[in-house]
């Protein structure tokens, strides 16, 4: 077959294109691959002094809650019952050895990480939750609690030196996610302090988000996912599926943010549900999406920039903490993995974030501590990797 010359021009012309084309691909992907691994993102390390050692040969139970307040302290909740410590063990306090005893359910630590108080616990005119879950600290430094074990359909709240103040909701109620009532196995409370709103995140029972006024403890207003009228009926996740129209639960957090939208932890099916504040649904993502069984979104804290511009997932199954962008829910990258050092995590439970930007964990199951991981400013993403917080030279590859 012959061609001509105008035919071999035309071939040529074309081939010169699809070179062009490919070039010019190529480098817009790397301009993006650069402009990505050049975004800032805060970075942390671990202390691993912090706190110090507890007095009376105290010790921790499966820690399920972490709060501040103005000063910068950092409160804690933990579990003190028998299942937490295993009293027929060598060690705890049973004549046996000379450590260890449970610590009162709630701690108080100053910035240094000194213990400056302890108390909580069954008592005279309210019903402590039968397993704790959950705290939170008012701007007036009352301490709200929540609790998901049988008969936990209420919240308690004392003053900061574990002084009654009130009791919400009814204790020993059956699930019902549209009662004004009562609430079922809440997982977690967070304070709108400029809206005077507490959000409840009801929770393990229930599946929904309640919204209480902080002053008086009345119910204001409540939603499911997307806004929905919440149901009890159970709820699935499968990976790849179409995501559920009601919360697959547990609803593990419920958190404002500074420019009054709110952030939903639906642990089961590893999302992340945002929100007006008066439940009108604005977007969804999903972190960890394979996870099963327990979920991976177990609970959210804010980054201290006045944006706000990052989220800080704790994920207890994958034993992580996911850095999120707080606009685009982007992950960035990952903090720690499964393990029992300083900077691992072992059921990362629940996250709060300080005035100084520093970060603090609390660990369930038999991770049984908190950790503190401090602020190091911002850096680009190309200069970390996802891993054990630990300071860079020991690290090794």
């Amino acid at each position: 077959m012959r061609y001509s010359k105008s035919s071999f021009l035309t071939a040529s012309l074309a081939l010169l294109v699809l070179l062009i084309l490919g070039v010019a691909q190529h480098y817009m992907q790397d301009s993006v691959t650069a402009a990505n691994n050049s975004r800032m993102v805060p970075h942390f390390e671990v202390d691993p002094f912090w706190p110090q050692p507890l007095p009376y040969k105290w010790i921790l139970g499966s820690a399920i809650g972490v709060a501040t307040d103005a000063r910068d302290h950092v409160y804690i909740v933990h579990r003190t019952d028998e299942a937490n410590f295993g009293r027929t063990e060598i060690g705890i306090d049973n004549g046996i050895s000379d450590c260890c005893t449970p610590a009162p359910p709630i701690l108080e630590f100053a910035p240094d990480g000194s213990l400056v108080n302890a108390w909580g616990g069954p008592g005279e005119g309210y019903t402590w939750p039968a397993t704790n879950h959950g705290i939170e600290i008012a701007p007036n430094g009352n301490v709200w609690i929540g609790g998901n074990g049988n008969g936990d359909s209420h919240i308690v709240v004392f003053t900061r030196d574990g002084q009654f103040v009130r009791e919400i909701g009814l204790p020993g109620e059956d699930l019902h996610s549209n009662s004004t009532l009562h609430f079922n196995q809440v997982a977690e409370i967070s304070i709108d302090a400029v809206a005077n709103e507490a959000y409840i995140a009801d929770g393990y029972a229930n599946k929904r988000v309640a919204v209480l006024n902080v002053a008086t403890g009345a119910f204001k207003r409540y939603w499911g996912a997307y806004g929905n009228r919440p149901s009890d009926d159970p709820v699935t996740y499968t990976p790849g599926e179409p995501l559920p129209q009601q919360f697959r639960g547990p609803v593990h957090c419920a958190e404002p943010s500074n420019d009054g939208l709110i952030y939903v932890c639906d642990r089961g099916a590893d999302r992340i549900q945002v929100f007006r504040a008066d439940g009108t649904f604005i977007k969804e993502a999903q972190i960890a999406p394979m996870t099963v069984g327990a979920g991976a979104t177990w609970d959210i804290a804010f980054s201290q920039d006045d944006d706000q511009e990052f989220i800080y997932v704790a994920d207890g199954s994958n034993m992580k903490v996911h850095v999120v962008h707080r606009d685009s829910l982007e992950l960035m990258y990952d903090i720690g993995k499964g393990g029992r050092q300083p900077g691992l995590f072992f059921g990362t439970h629940s996250i709060v974030s300080d005035s100084e930007g520093n970060f603090y964990t609390t660990e369930t199951y038999e991770g049984k501590r908190v950790q503190k991981f401090a602020y190091q400013g911002l850096r680009s993403l190309e200069q970390l990797r996802s891993g054990p917080a630990w300071p860079e030279d020991s690290l090794l590859d």
